[in-house]
C-alpha cells in the first residue's frame, strides 16, 4: 500500500467547459481527458457551454455529426462538427458580447484560431490544455486514447487510471455519487473523495453576476489573474 498521496480524476473533454472543471484539475496530481469515451445522447454540456450578454446567459452550441453506421454511439474522437458555419455564429457572439471585456484582445485570437480546426475533440482539448498553463496550474495532463492496454468503463475504469498512474486517491465531482462505487475502489486501496468547490463571485460585464458560465467568461474579464479565482 503506498503511503505518499497522489490524487487522479478524470472528465470529458467538453467544449470551453466551467470553472469547477479546472478547479478539479488543479486539486488533481494526474488528470485523464476521456477522449476514447462515448458522448451522451441529447443535449449535454459535451458540445455546449454558456457565456454572458446584456440580456443574460447565451448558449453556444457546436453542431456535431456522427459517422454512419455507429448506431448513434460515437466516442469524442469519433465526432465531427456537422456545419462550418458555426464557427463564425460562435466567434460573433463572443465578440459581440466581450469586445469591451479588458482582455479580449488577448484571448479572442486564440478562440479563433481554436476554432478554425475543424476537429472537435482536437479543439476542446487544445482550449483545455491552454487554460490549464494560461492558470499555472500544474497537474499532469494524460489522453486516455494515448494510454496501452485495456481500461474497461466506469469504476473499473477509475481501478485501472489508478493503478496505471499509481494514484491511490480518485477525485469525483458530486454528480457521479450515484455511479460510484465505493467498496470497488476500497478493494484495491483506492480513496474516494468528492470535489468541494464553492463558485467564486468576480467582476463581470452586463450587470448582475451569473455563475457556472464557461471559464471563457472568468478569462475574458480577468486575464491572466483568473488563477486567483480557482
Amino acid at each position: 500500500m503506498q503511503n505518499s498521496r497522489k490524487v487522479l480524476s478524470i472528465h470529458q473533454p467538453n467544449f470551453l467547459p466551467w470553472i469547477g472543471y479546472f478547479d478539479k484539475i488543479k486539486k488533481s496530481d494526474v488528470f485523464v481527458i476521456l477522449d476514447e469515451v462515448q458522448i451522451p445522447r441529447g443535449k449535454s454540456v459535451a458540445n455546449r457551454n454558456k457565456i454572458k450578454t446584456p440580456q443574460g446567459e447565451m448558449e453556444l452550441v457546436v453542431p456535431i455529426s456522427k459517422p454512419k453506421g455507429n448506431e448513434g454511439k460515437i466516442t469524442y474522437l469519433m465526432a465531427r462538427i456537422a456545419d462550418d458555419k458555426w464557427t463564425k455564429k460562435a466567434l460573433k457572439a463572443i465578440e459581440h458580447n466581450y469586445s469591451k471585456s479588458p482582455f479580449f484582445d488577448k484571448y479572442f485570437s486564440i478562440i479563433k484560431e481554436l476554432f478554425s480546426q475543424g476537429d472537435f475533440c482536437q479543439m476542446n482539448v487544445d482550449f483545455i490544455k491552454y487554460v490549464v498553463k494560461e492558470l499555472e496550474i500544474n497537474t499532469e495532463i494524460e489522453l486516455l486514447s494515448q494510454q496501452k492496454g485495456e481500461f474497461g468503463n466506469k469504476n473499473e475504469l477509475i481501478v485501472n487510471l489508478c493503478r496505471h498512474f499509481d494514484a491511490n486517491v480518485y477525485l469525483s465531482g458530486k454528480g457521479a455519487k450515484k455511479y460510484n462505487d465505493t467498496s470497488y475502489l476500497n478493494r484495491f486501496d483506492i480513496q474516494l473523495e468528492y470535489q468541494e468547490f464553492e463558485h467564486p463571485v468576480y467582476d463581470q460585464l452586463h450587470g448582475k453576476f451569473i455563475p457556472y458560465l464557461s471559464v471563457l467568461d472568468l478569462l475574458m474579464n480577468h486575464g491572466p489573474q483568473s488563477k486567483n479565482y480557482i
